[in-house]
């Protein structure tokens, strides 16, 4: 049954993010409900979720044990502040997380955002090195087409090209990047981890040289690069920057706003790789997109070295409004509940084979430059057209929509990571859906 669209909202008001907003307003795509992998449009047709929201739906849509948590929260309370009082929610949720996070990982700072989380791990970096008597250590290293949100932290530190142009007026100063870890020449078409490029993080050690360790507060990378395009780190790249962060005395920190909470078929990353930061940075995932909510889980000796002073005095001086909101604590502890009971960390992770071996069938359709995948997420890259870069993706974009897929498009990559939930059935209709999409992109 089509949906009436007679009431259709008037579209000027609303500046919309990461989007062109003419384009989107001349052929707009209005998503009216969302069920399980399913969201329906405002002309009633059904599209398959193909990237879990924004990597943010594992659960899938309309779960109603998260919608029943929130409106039980909303009806008991509906807000409370953390500066100087606190609520049991926020409490029980972060001894949650610590419980699925790596050993020695268990203290929980809440912000809203994967943006927002980012900052406030930078912040608590030079926080932890100025609580040492390390006050010369203010250097952050990220890496080339990284993306850590769009807070002025998350922006220095990152390495999208788009962004540094734009803003770069704003970024922090003593910032420096790593090479990013995509060289298509050695990995084109790689099932995981690519078994070139672990030299690539002998990098650091050509930075500490440059800076001097005793500068360098943290080293912040993402352990797979999800908005860049799916970029899988090469093996056992990701334990040499482990080994180097520990011999200078540095912090490493991973943002897992993407692939935290299962989606490389572990509670982390971290643990999918065997490599332990000493901060994550998380969002997304946490709340199965219901309510903003974000957060950095940090070691406790990074903690504990800034419990020093007297007592009544605030140890790190930072903090939101809405840290550890009720409502979004309540939906966190109800997606955690689910993910549990269901399983579905370890569904994810028996779904990544039959993704990688169905996205990999991609390999001779129209227009395929390269395929990458990890866990339960996987990218194609398209040969762009000549003189019209992302032209491509976007007609692969609108195509999918009429197929009956909602893709995720940056430039010419086209990405996939569906929920959790997804039947077998599904992952190869969302793949073999695909396949026709690109015979008839021109």
């Amino acid at each position: 049954m089509r949906m009436n669209t007679a009431h259709t909202p008037d579209l000027s008001a609303f500046w919309m993010p990461f989007t062109a907003n003419r384009h989107f307003k001349h052929h707009p795509h209005l998503v009216m409900a969302g069920k399980g992998a399913y969201f329906t449009l405002h002309d009633g047709r059904t599209v398959f979720d193909c990237l879990s929201g924004l990597w943010c739906t594992p659960l899938g849509h309309g779960r109603p044990e998260i919608a029943a948590a929130v409106h039980e929260q909303l009806s008991t309370l509906d807000f409370a502040p953390t500066f100087q009082v606190g609520h049991p929610q926020a409490f029980e949720l972060a001894a949650r997380i610590a419980r699925w996070a790596p050993e020695g990982l268990n203290r929980v700072f809440f912000a809203n955002s994967g943006s927002e989380a980012v900052d406030s791990a930078l912040k608590i970096a030079i926080a932890y090195h100025q609580a040492r008597g390390d006050a010369r250590r203010v250097r952050i290293i990220g890496r080339e087409r990284a993306y850590h949100g769009v807070g002025i932290g998350g922006i220095s530190a990152g390495g999208i090209a788009v962004n540094r142009r734009t803003f770069g007026a704003l970024a922090a100063p003593f910032v420096d990047h790593l090479p990013h870890t995509y060289d298509p020449e050695h990995m084109r078409f790689s099932r995981g981890q690519p078994n070139w490029g672990v030299h690539l993080a002998e990098a650091l050690e050509r930075l500490v040289a440059l800076h001097d360790a005793s500068t360098i507060a943290a080293v912040i990378v993402e352990p797979m690069q999800g908005s860049t395009g799916v970029i899988v780190p090469p093996a056992g790249y990701l334990e040499r920057l482990r080994e180097i962060c520990t011999r200078h005395g540095i912090l490493l920190i991973f943002d897992e706003v993407i692939t935290g909470f299962g989606r490389l078929g572990s509670n982390f990353a971290a643990q999918r790789f065997g490599v332990t930061p000493d901060m994550i940075v998380f969002a997304k995932a946490i709340t199965n997109g219901a309510v903003p909510l974000g957060g950095v889980i940090a070691e406790q000796s990074i903690h504990d070295a800034l419990m020093h002073g007297p007592e009544q005095m605030i140890e790190l001086f930072h903090g939101y409004t809405y840290s550890g909101h009720p409502v979004a604590c309540a939906a966190g502890l109800a997606t955690l509940e689910v993910m549990e009971r269901e399983g579905l960390i370890e569904r994810a992770r028996l779904l990544e084979p039959l993704l990688e071996g169905e996205v990999h069938s991609l390999r001779d359709a129209p227009h395929v430059a390269d395929i990458r995948n990890m866990g339960l997420a996987a990218a194609i890259d398209l040969t762009p057209r000549p003189n019209a870069p992302g032209a491509r993706a976007r007609a692969a974009f609108e195509l999918g929509i009429e197929s009956g897929l909602l893709l995720r498009f940056t430039g010419d990559t086209l990405a996939v990571a569906p929920p959790f939930i997804s039947t077998e059935a599904e992952v190869r209709q969302m793949v073999a859906t695909l396949r026709t999409v690109l015979a008839r992109v021109p």
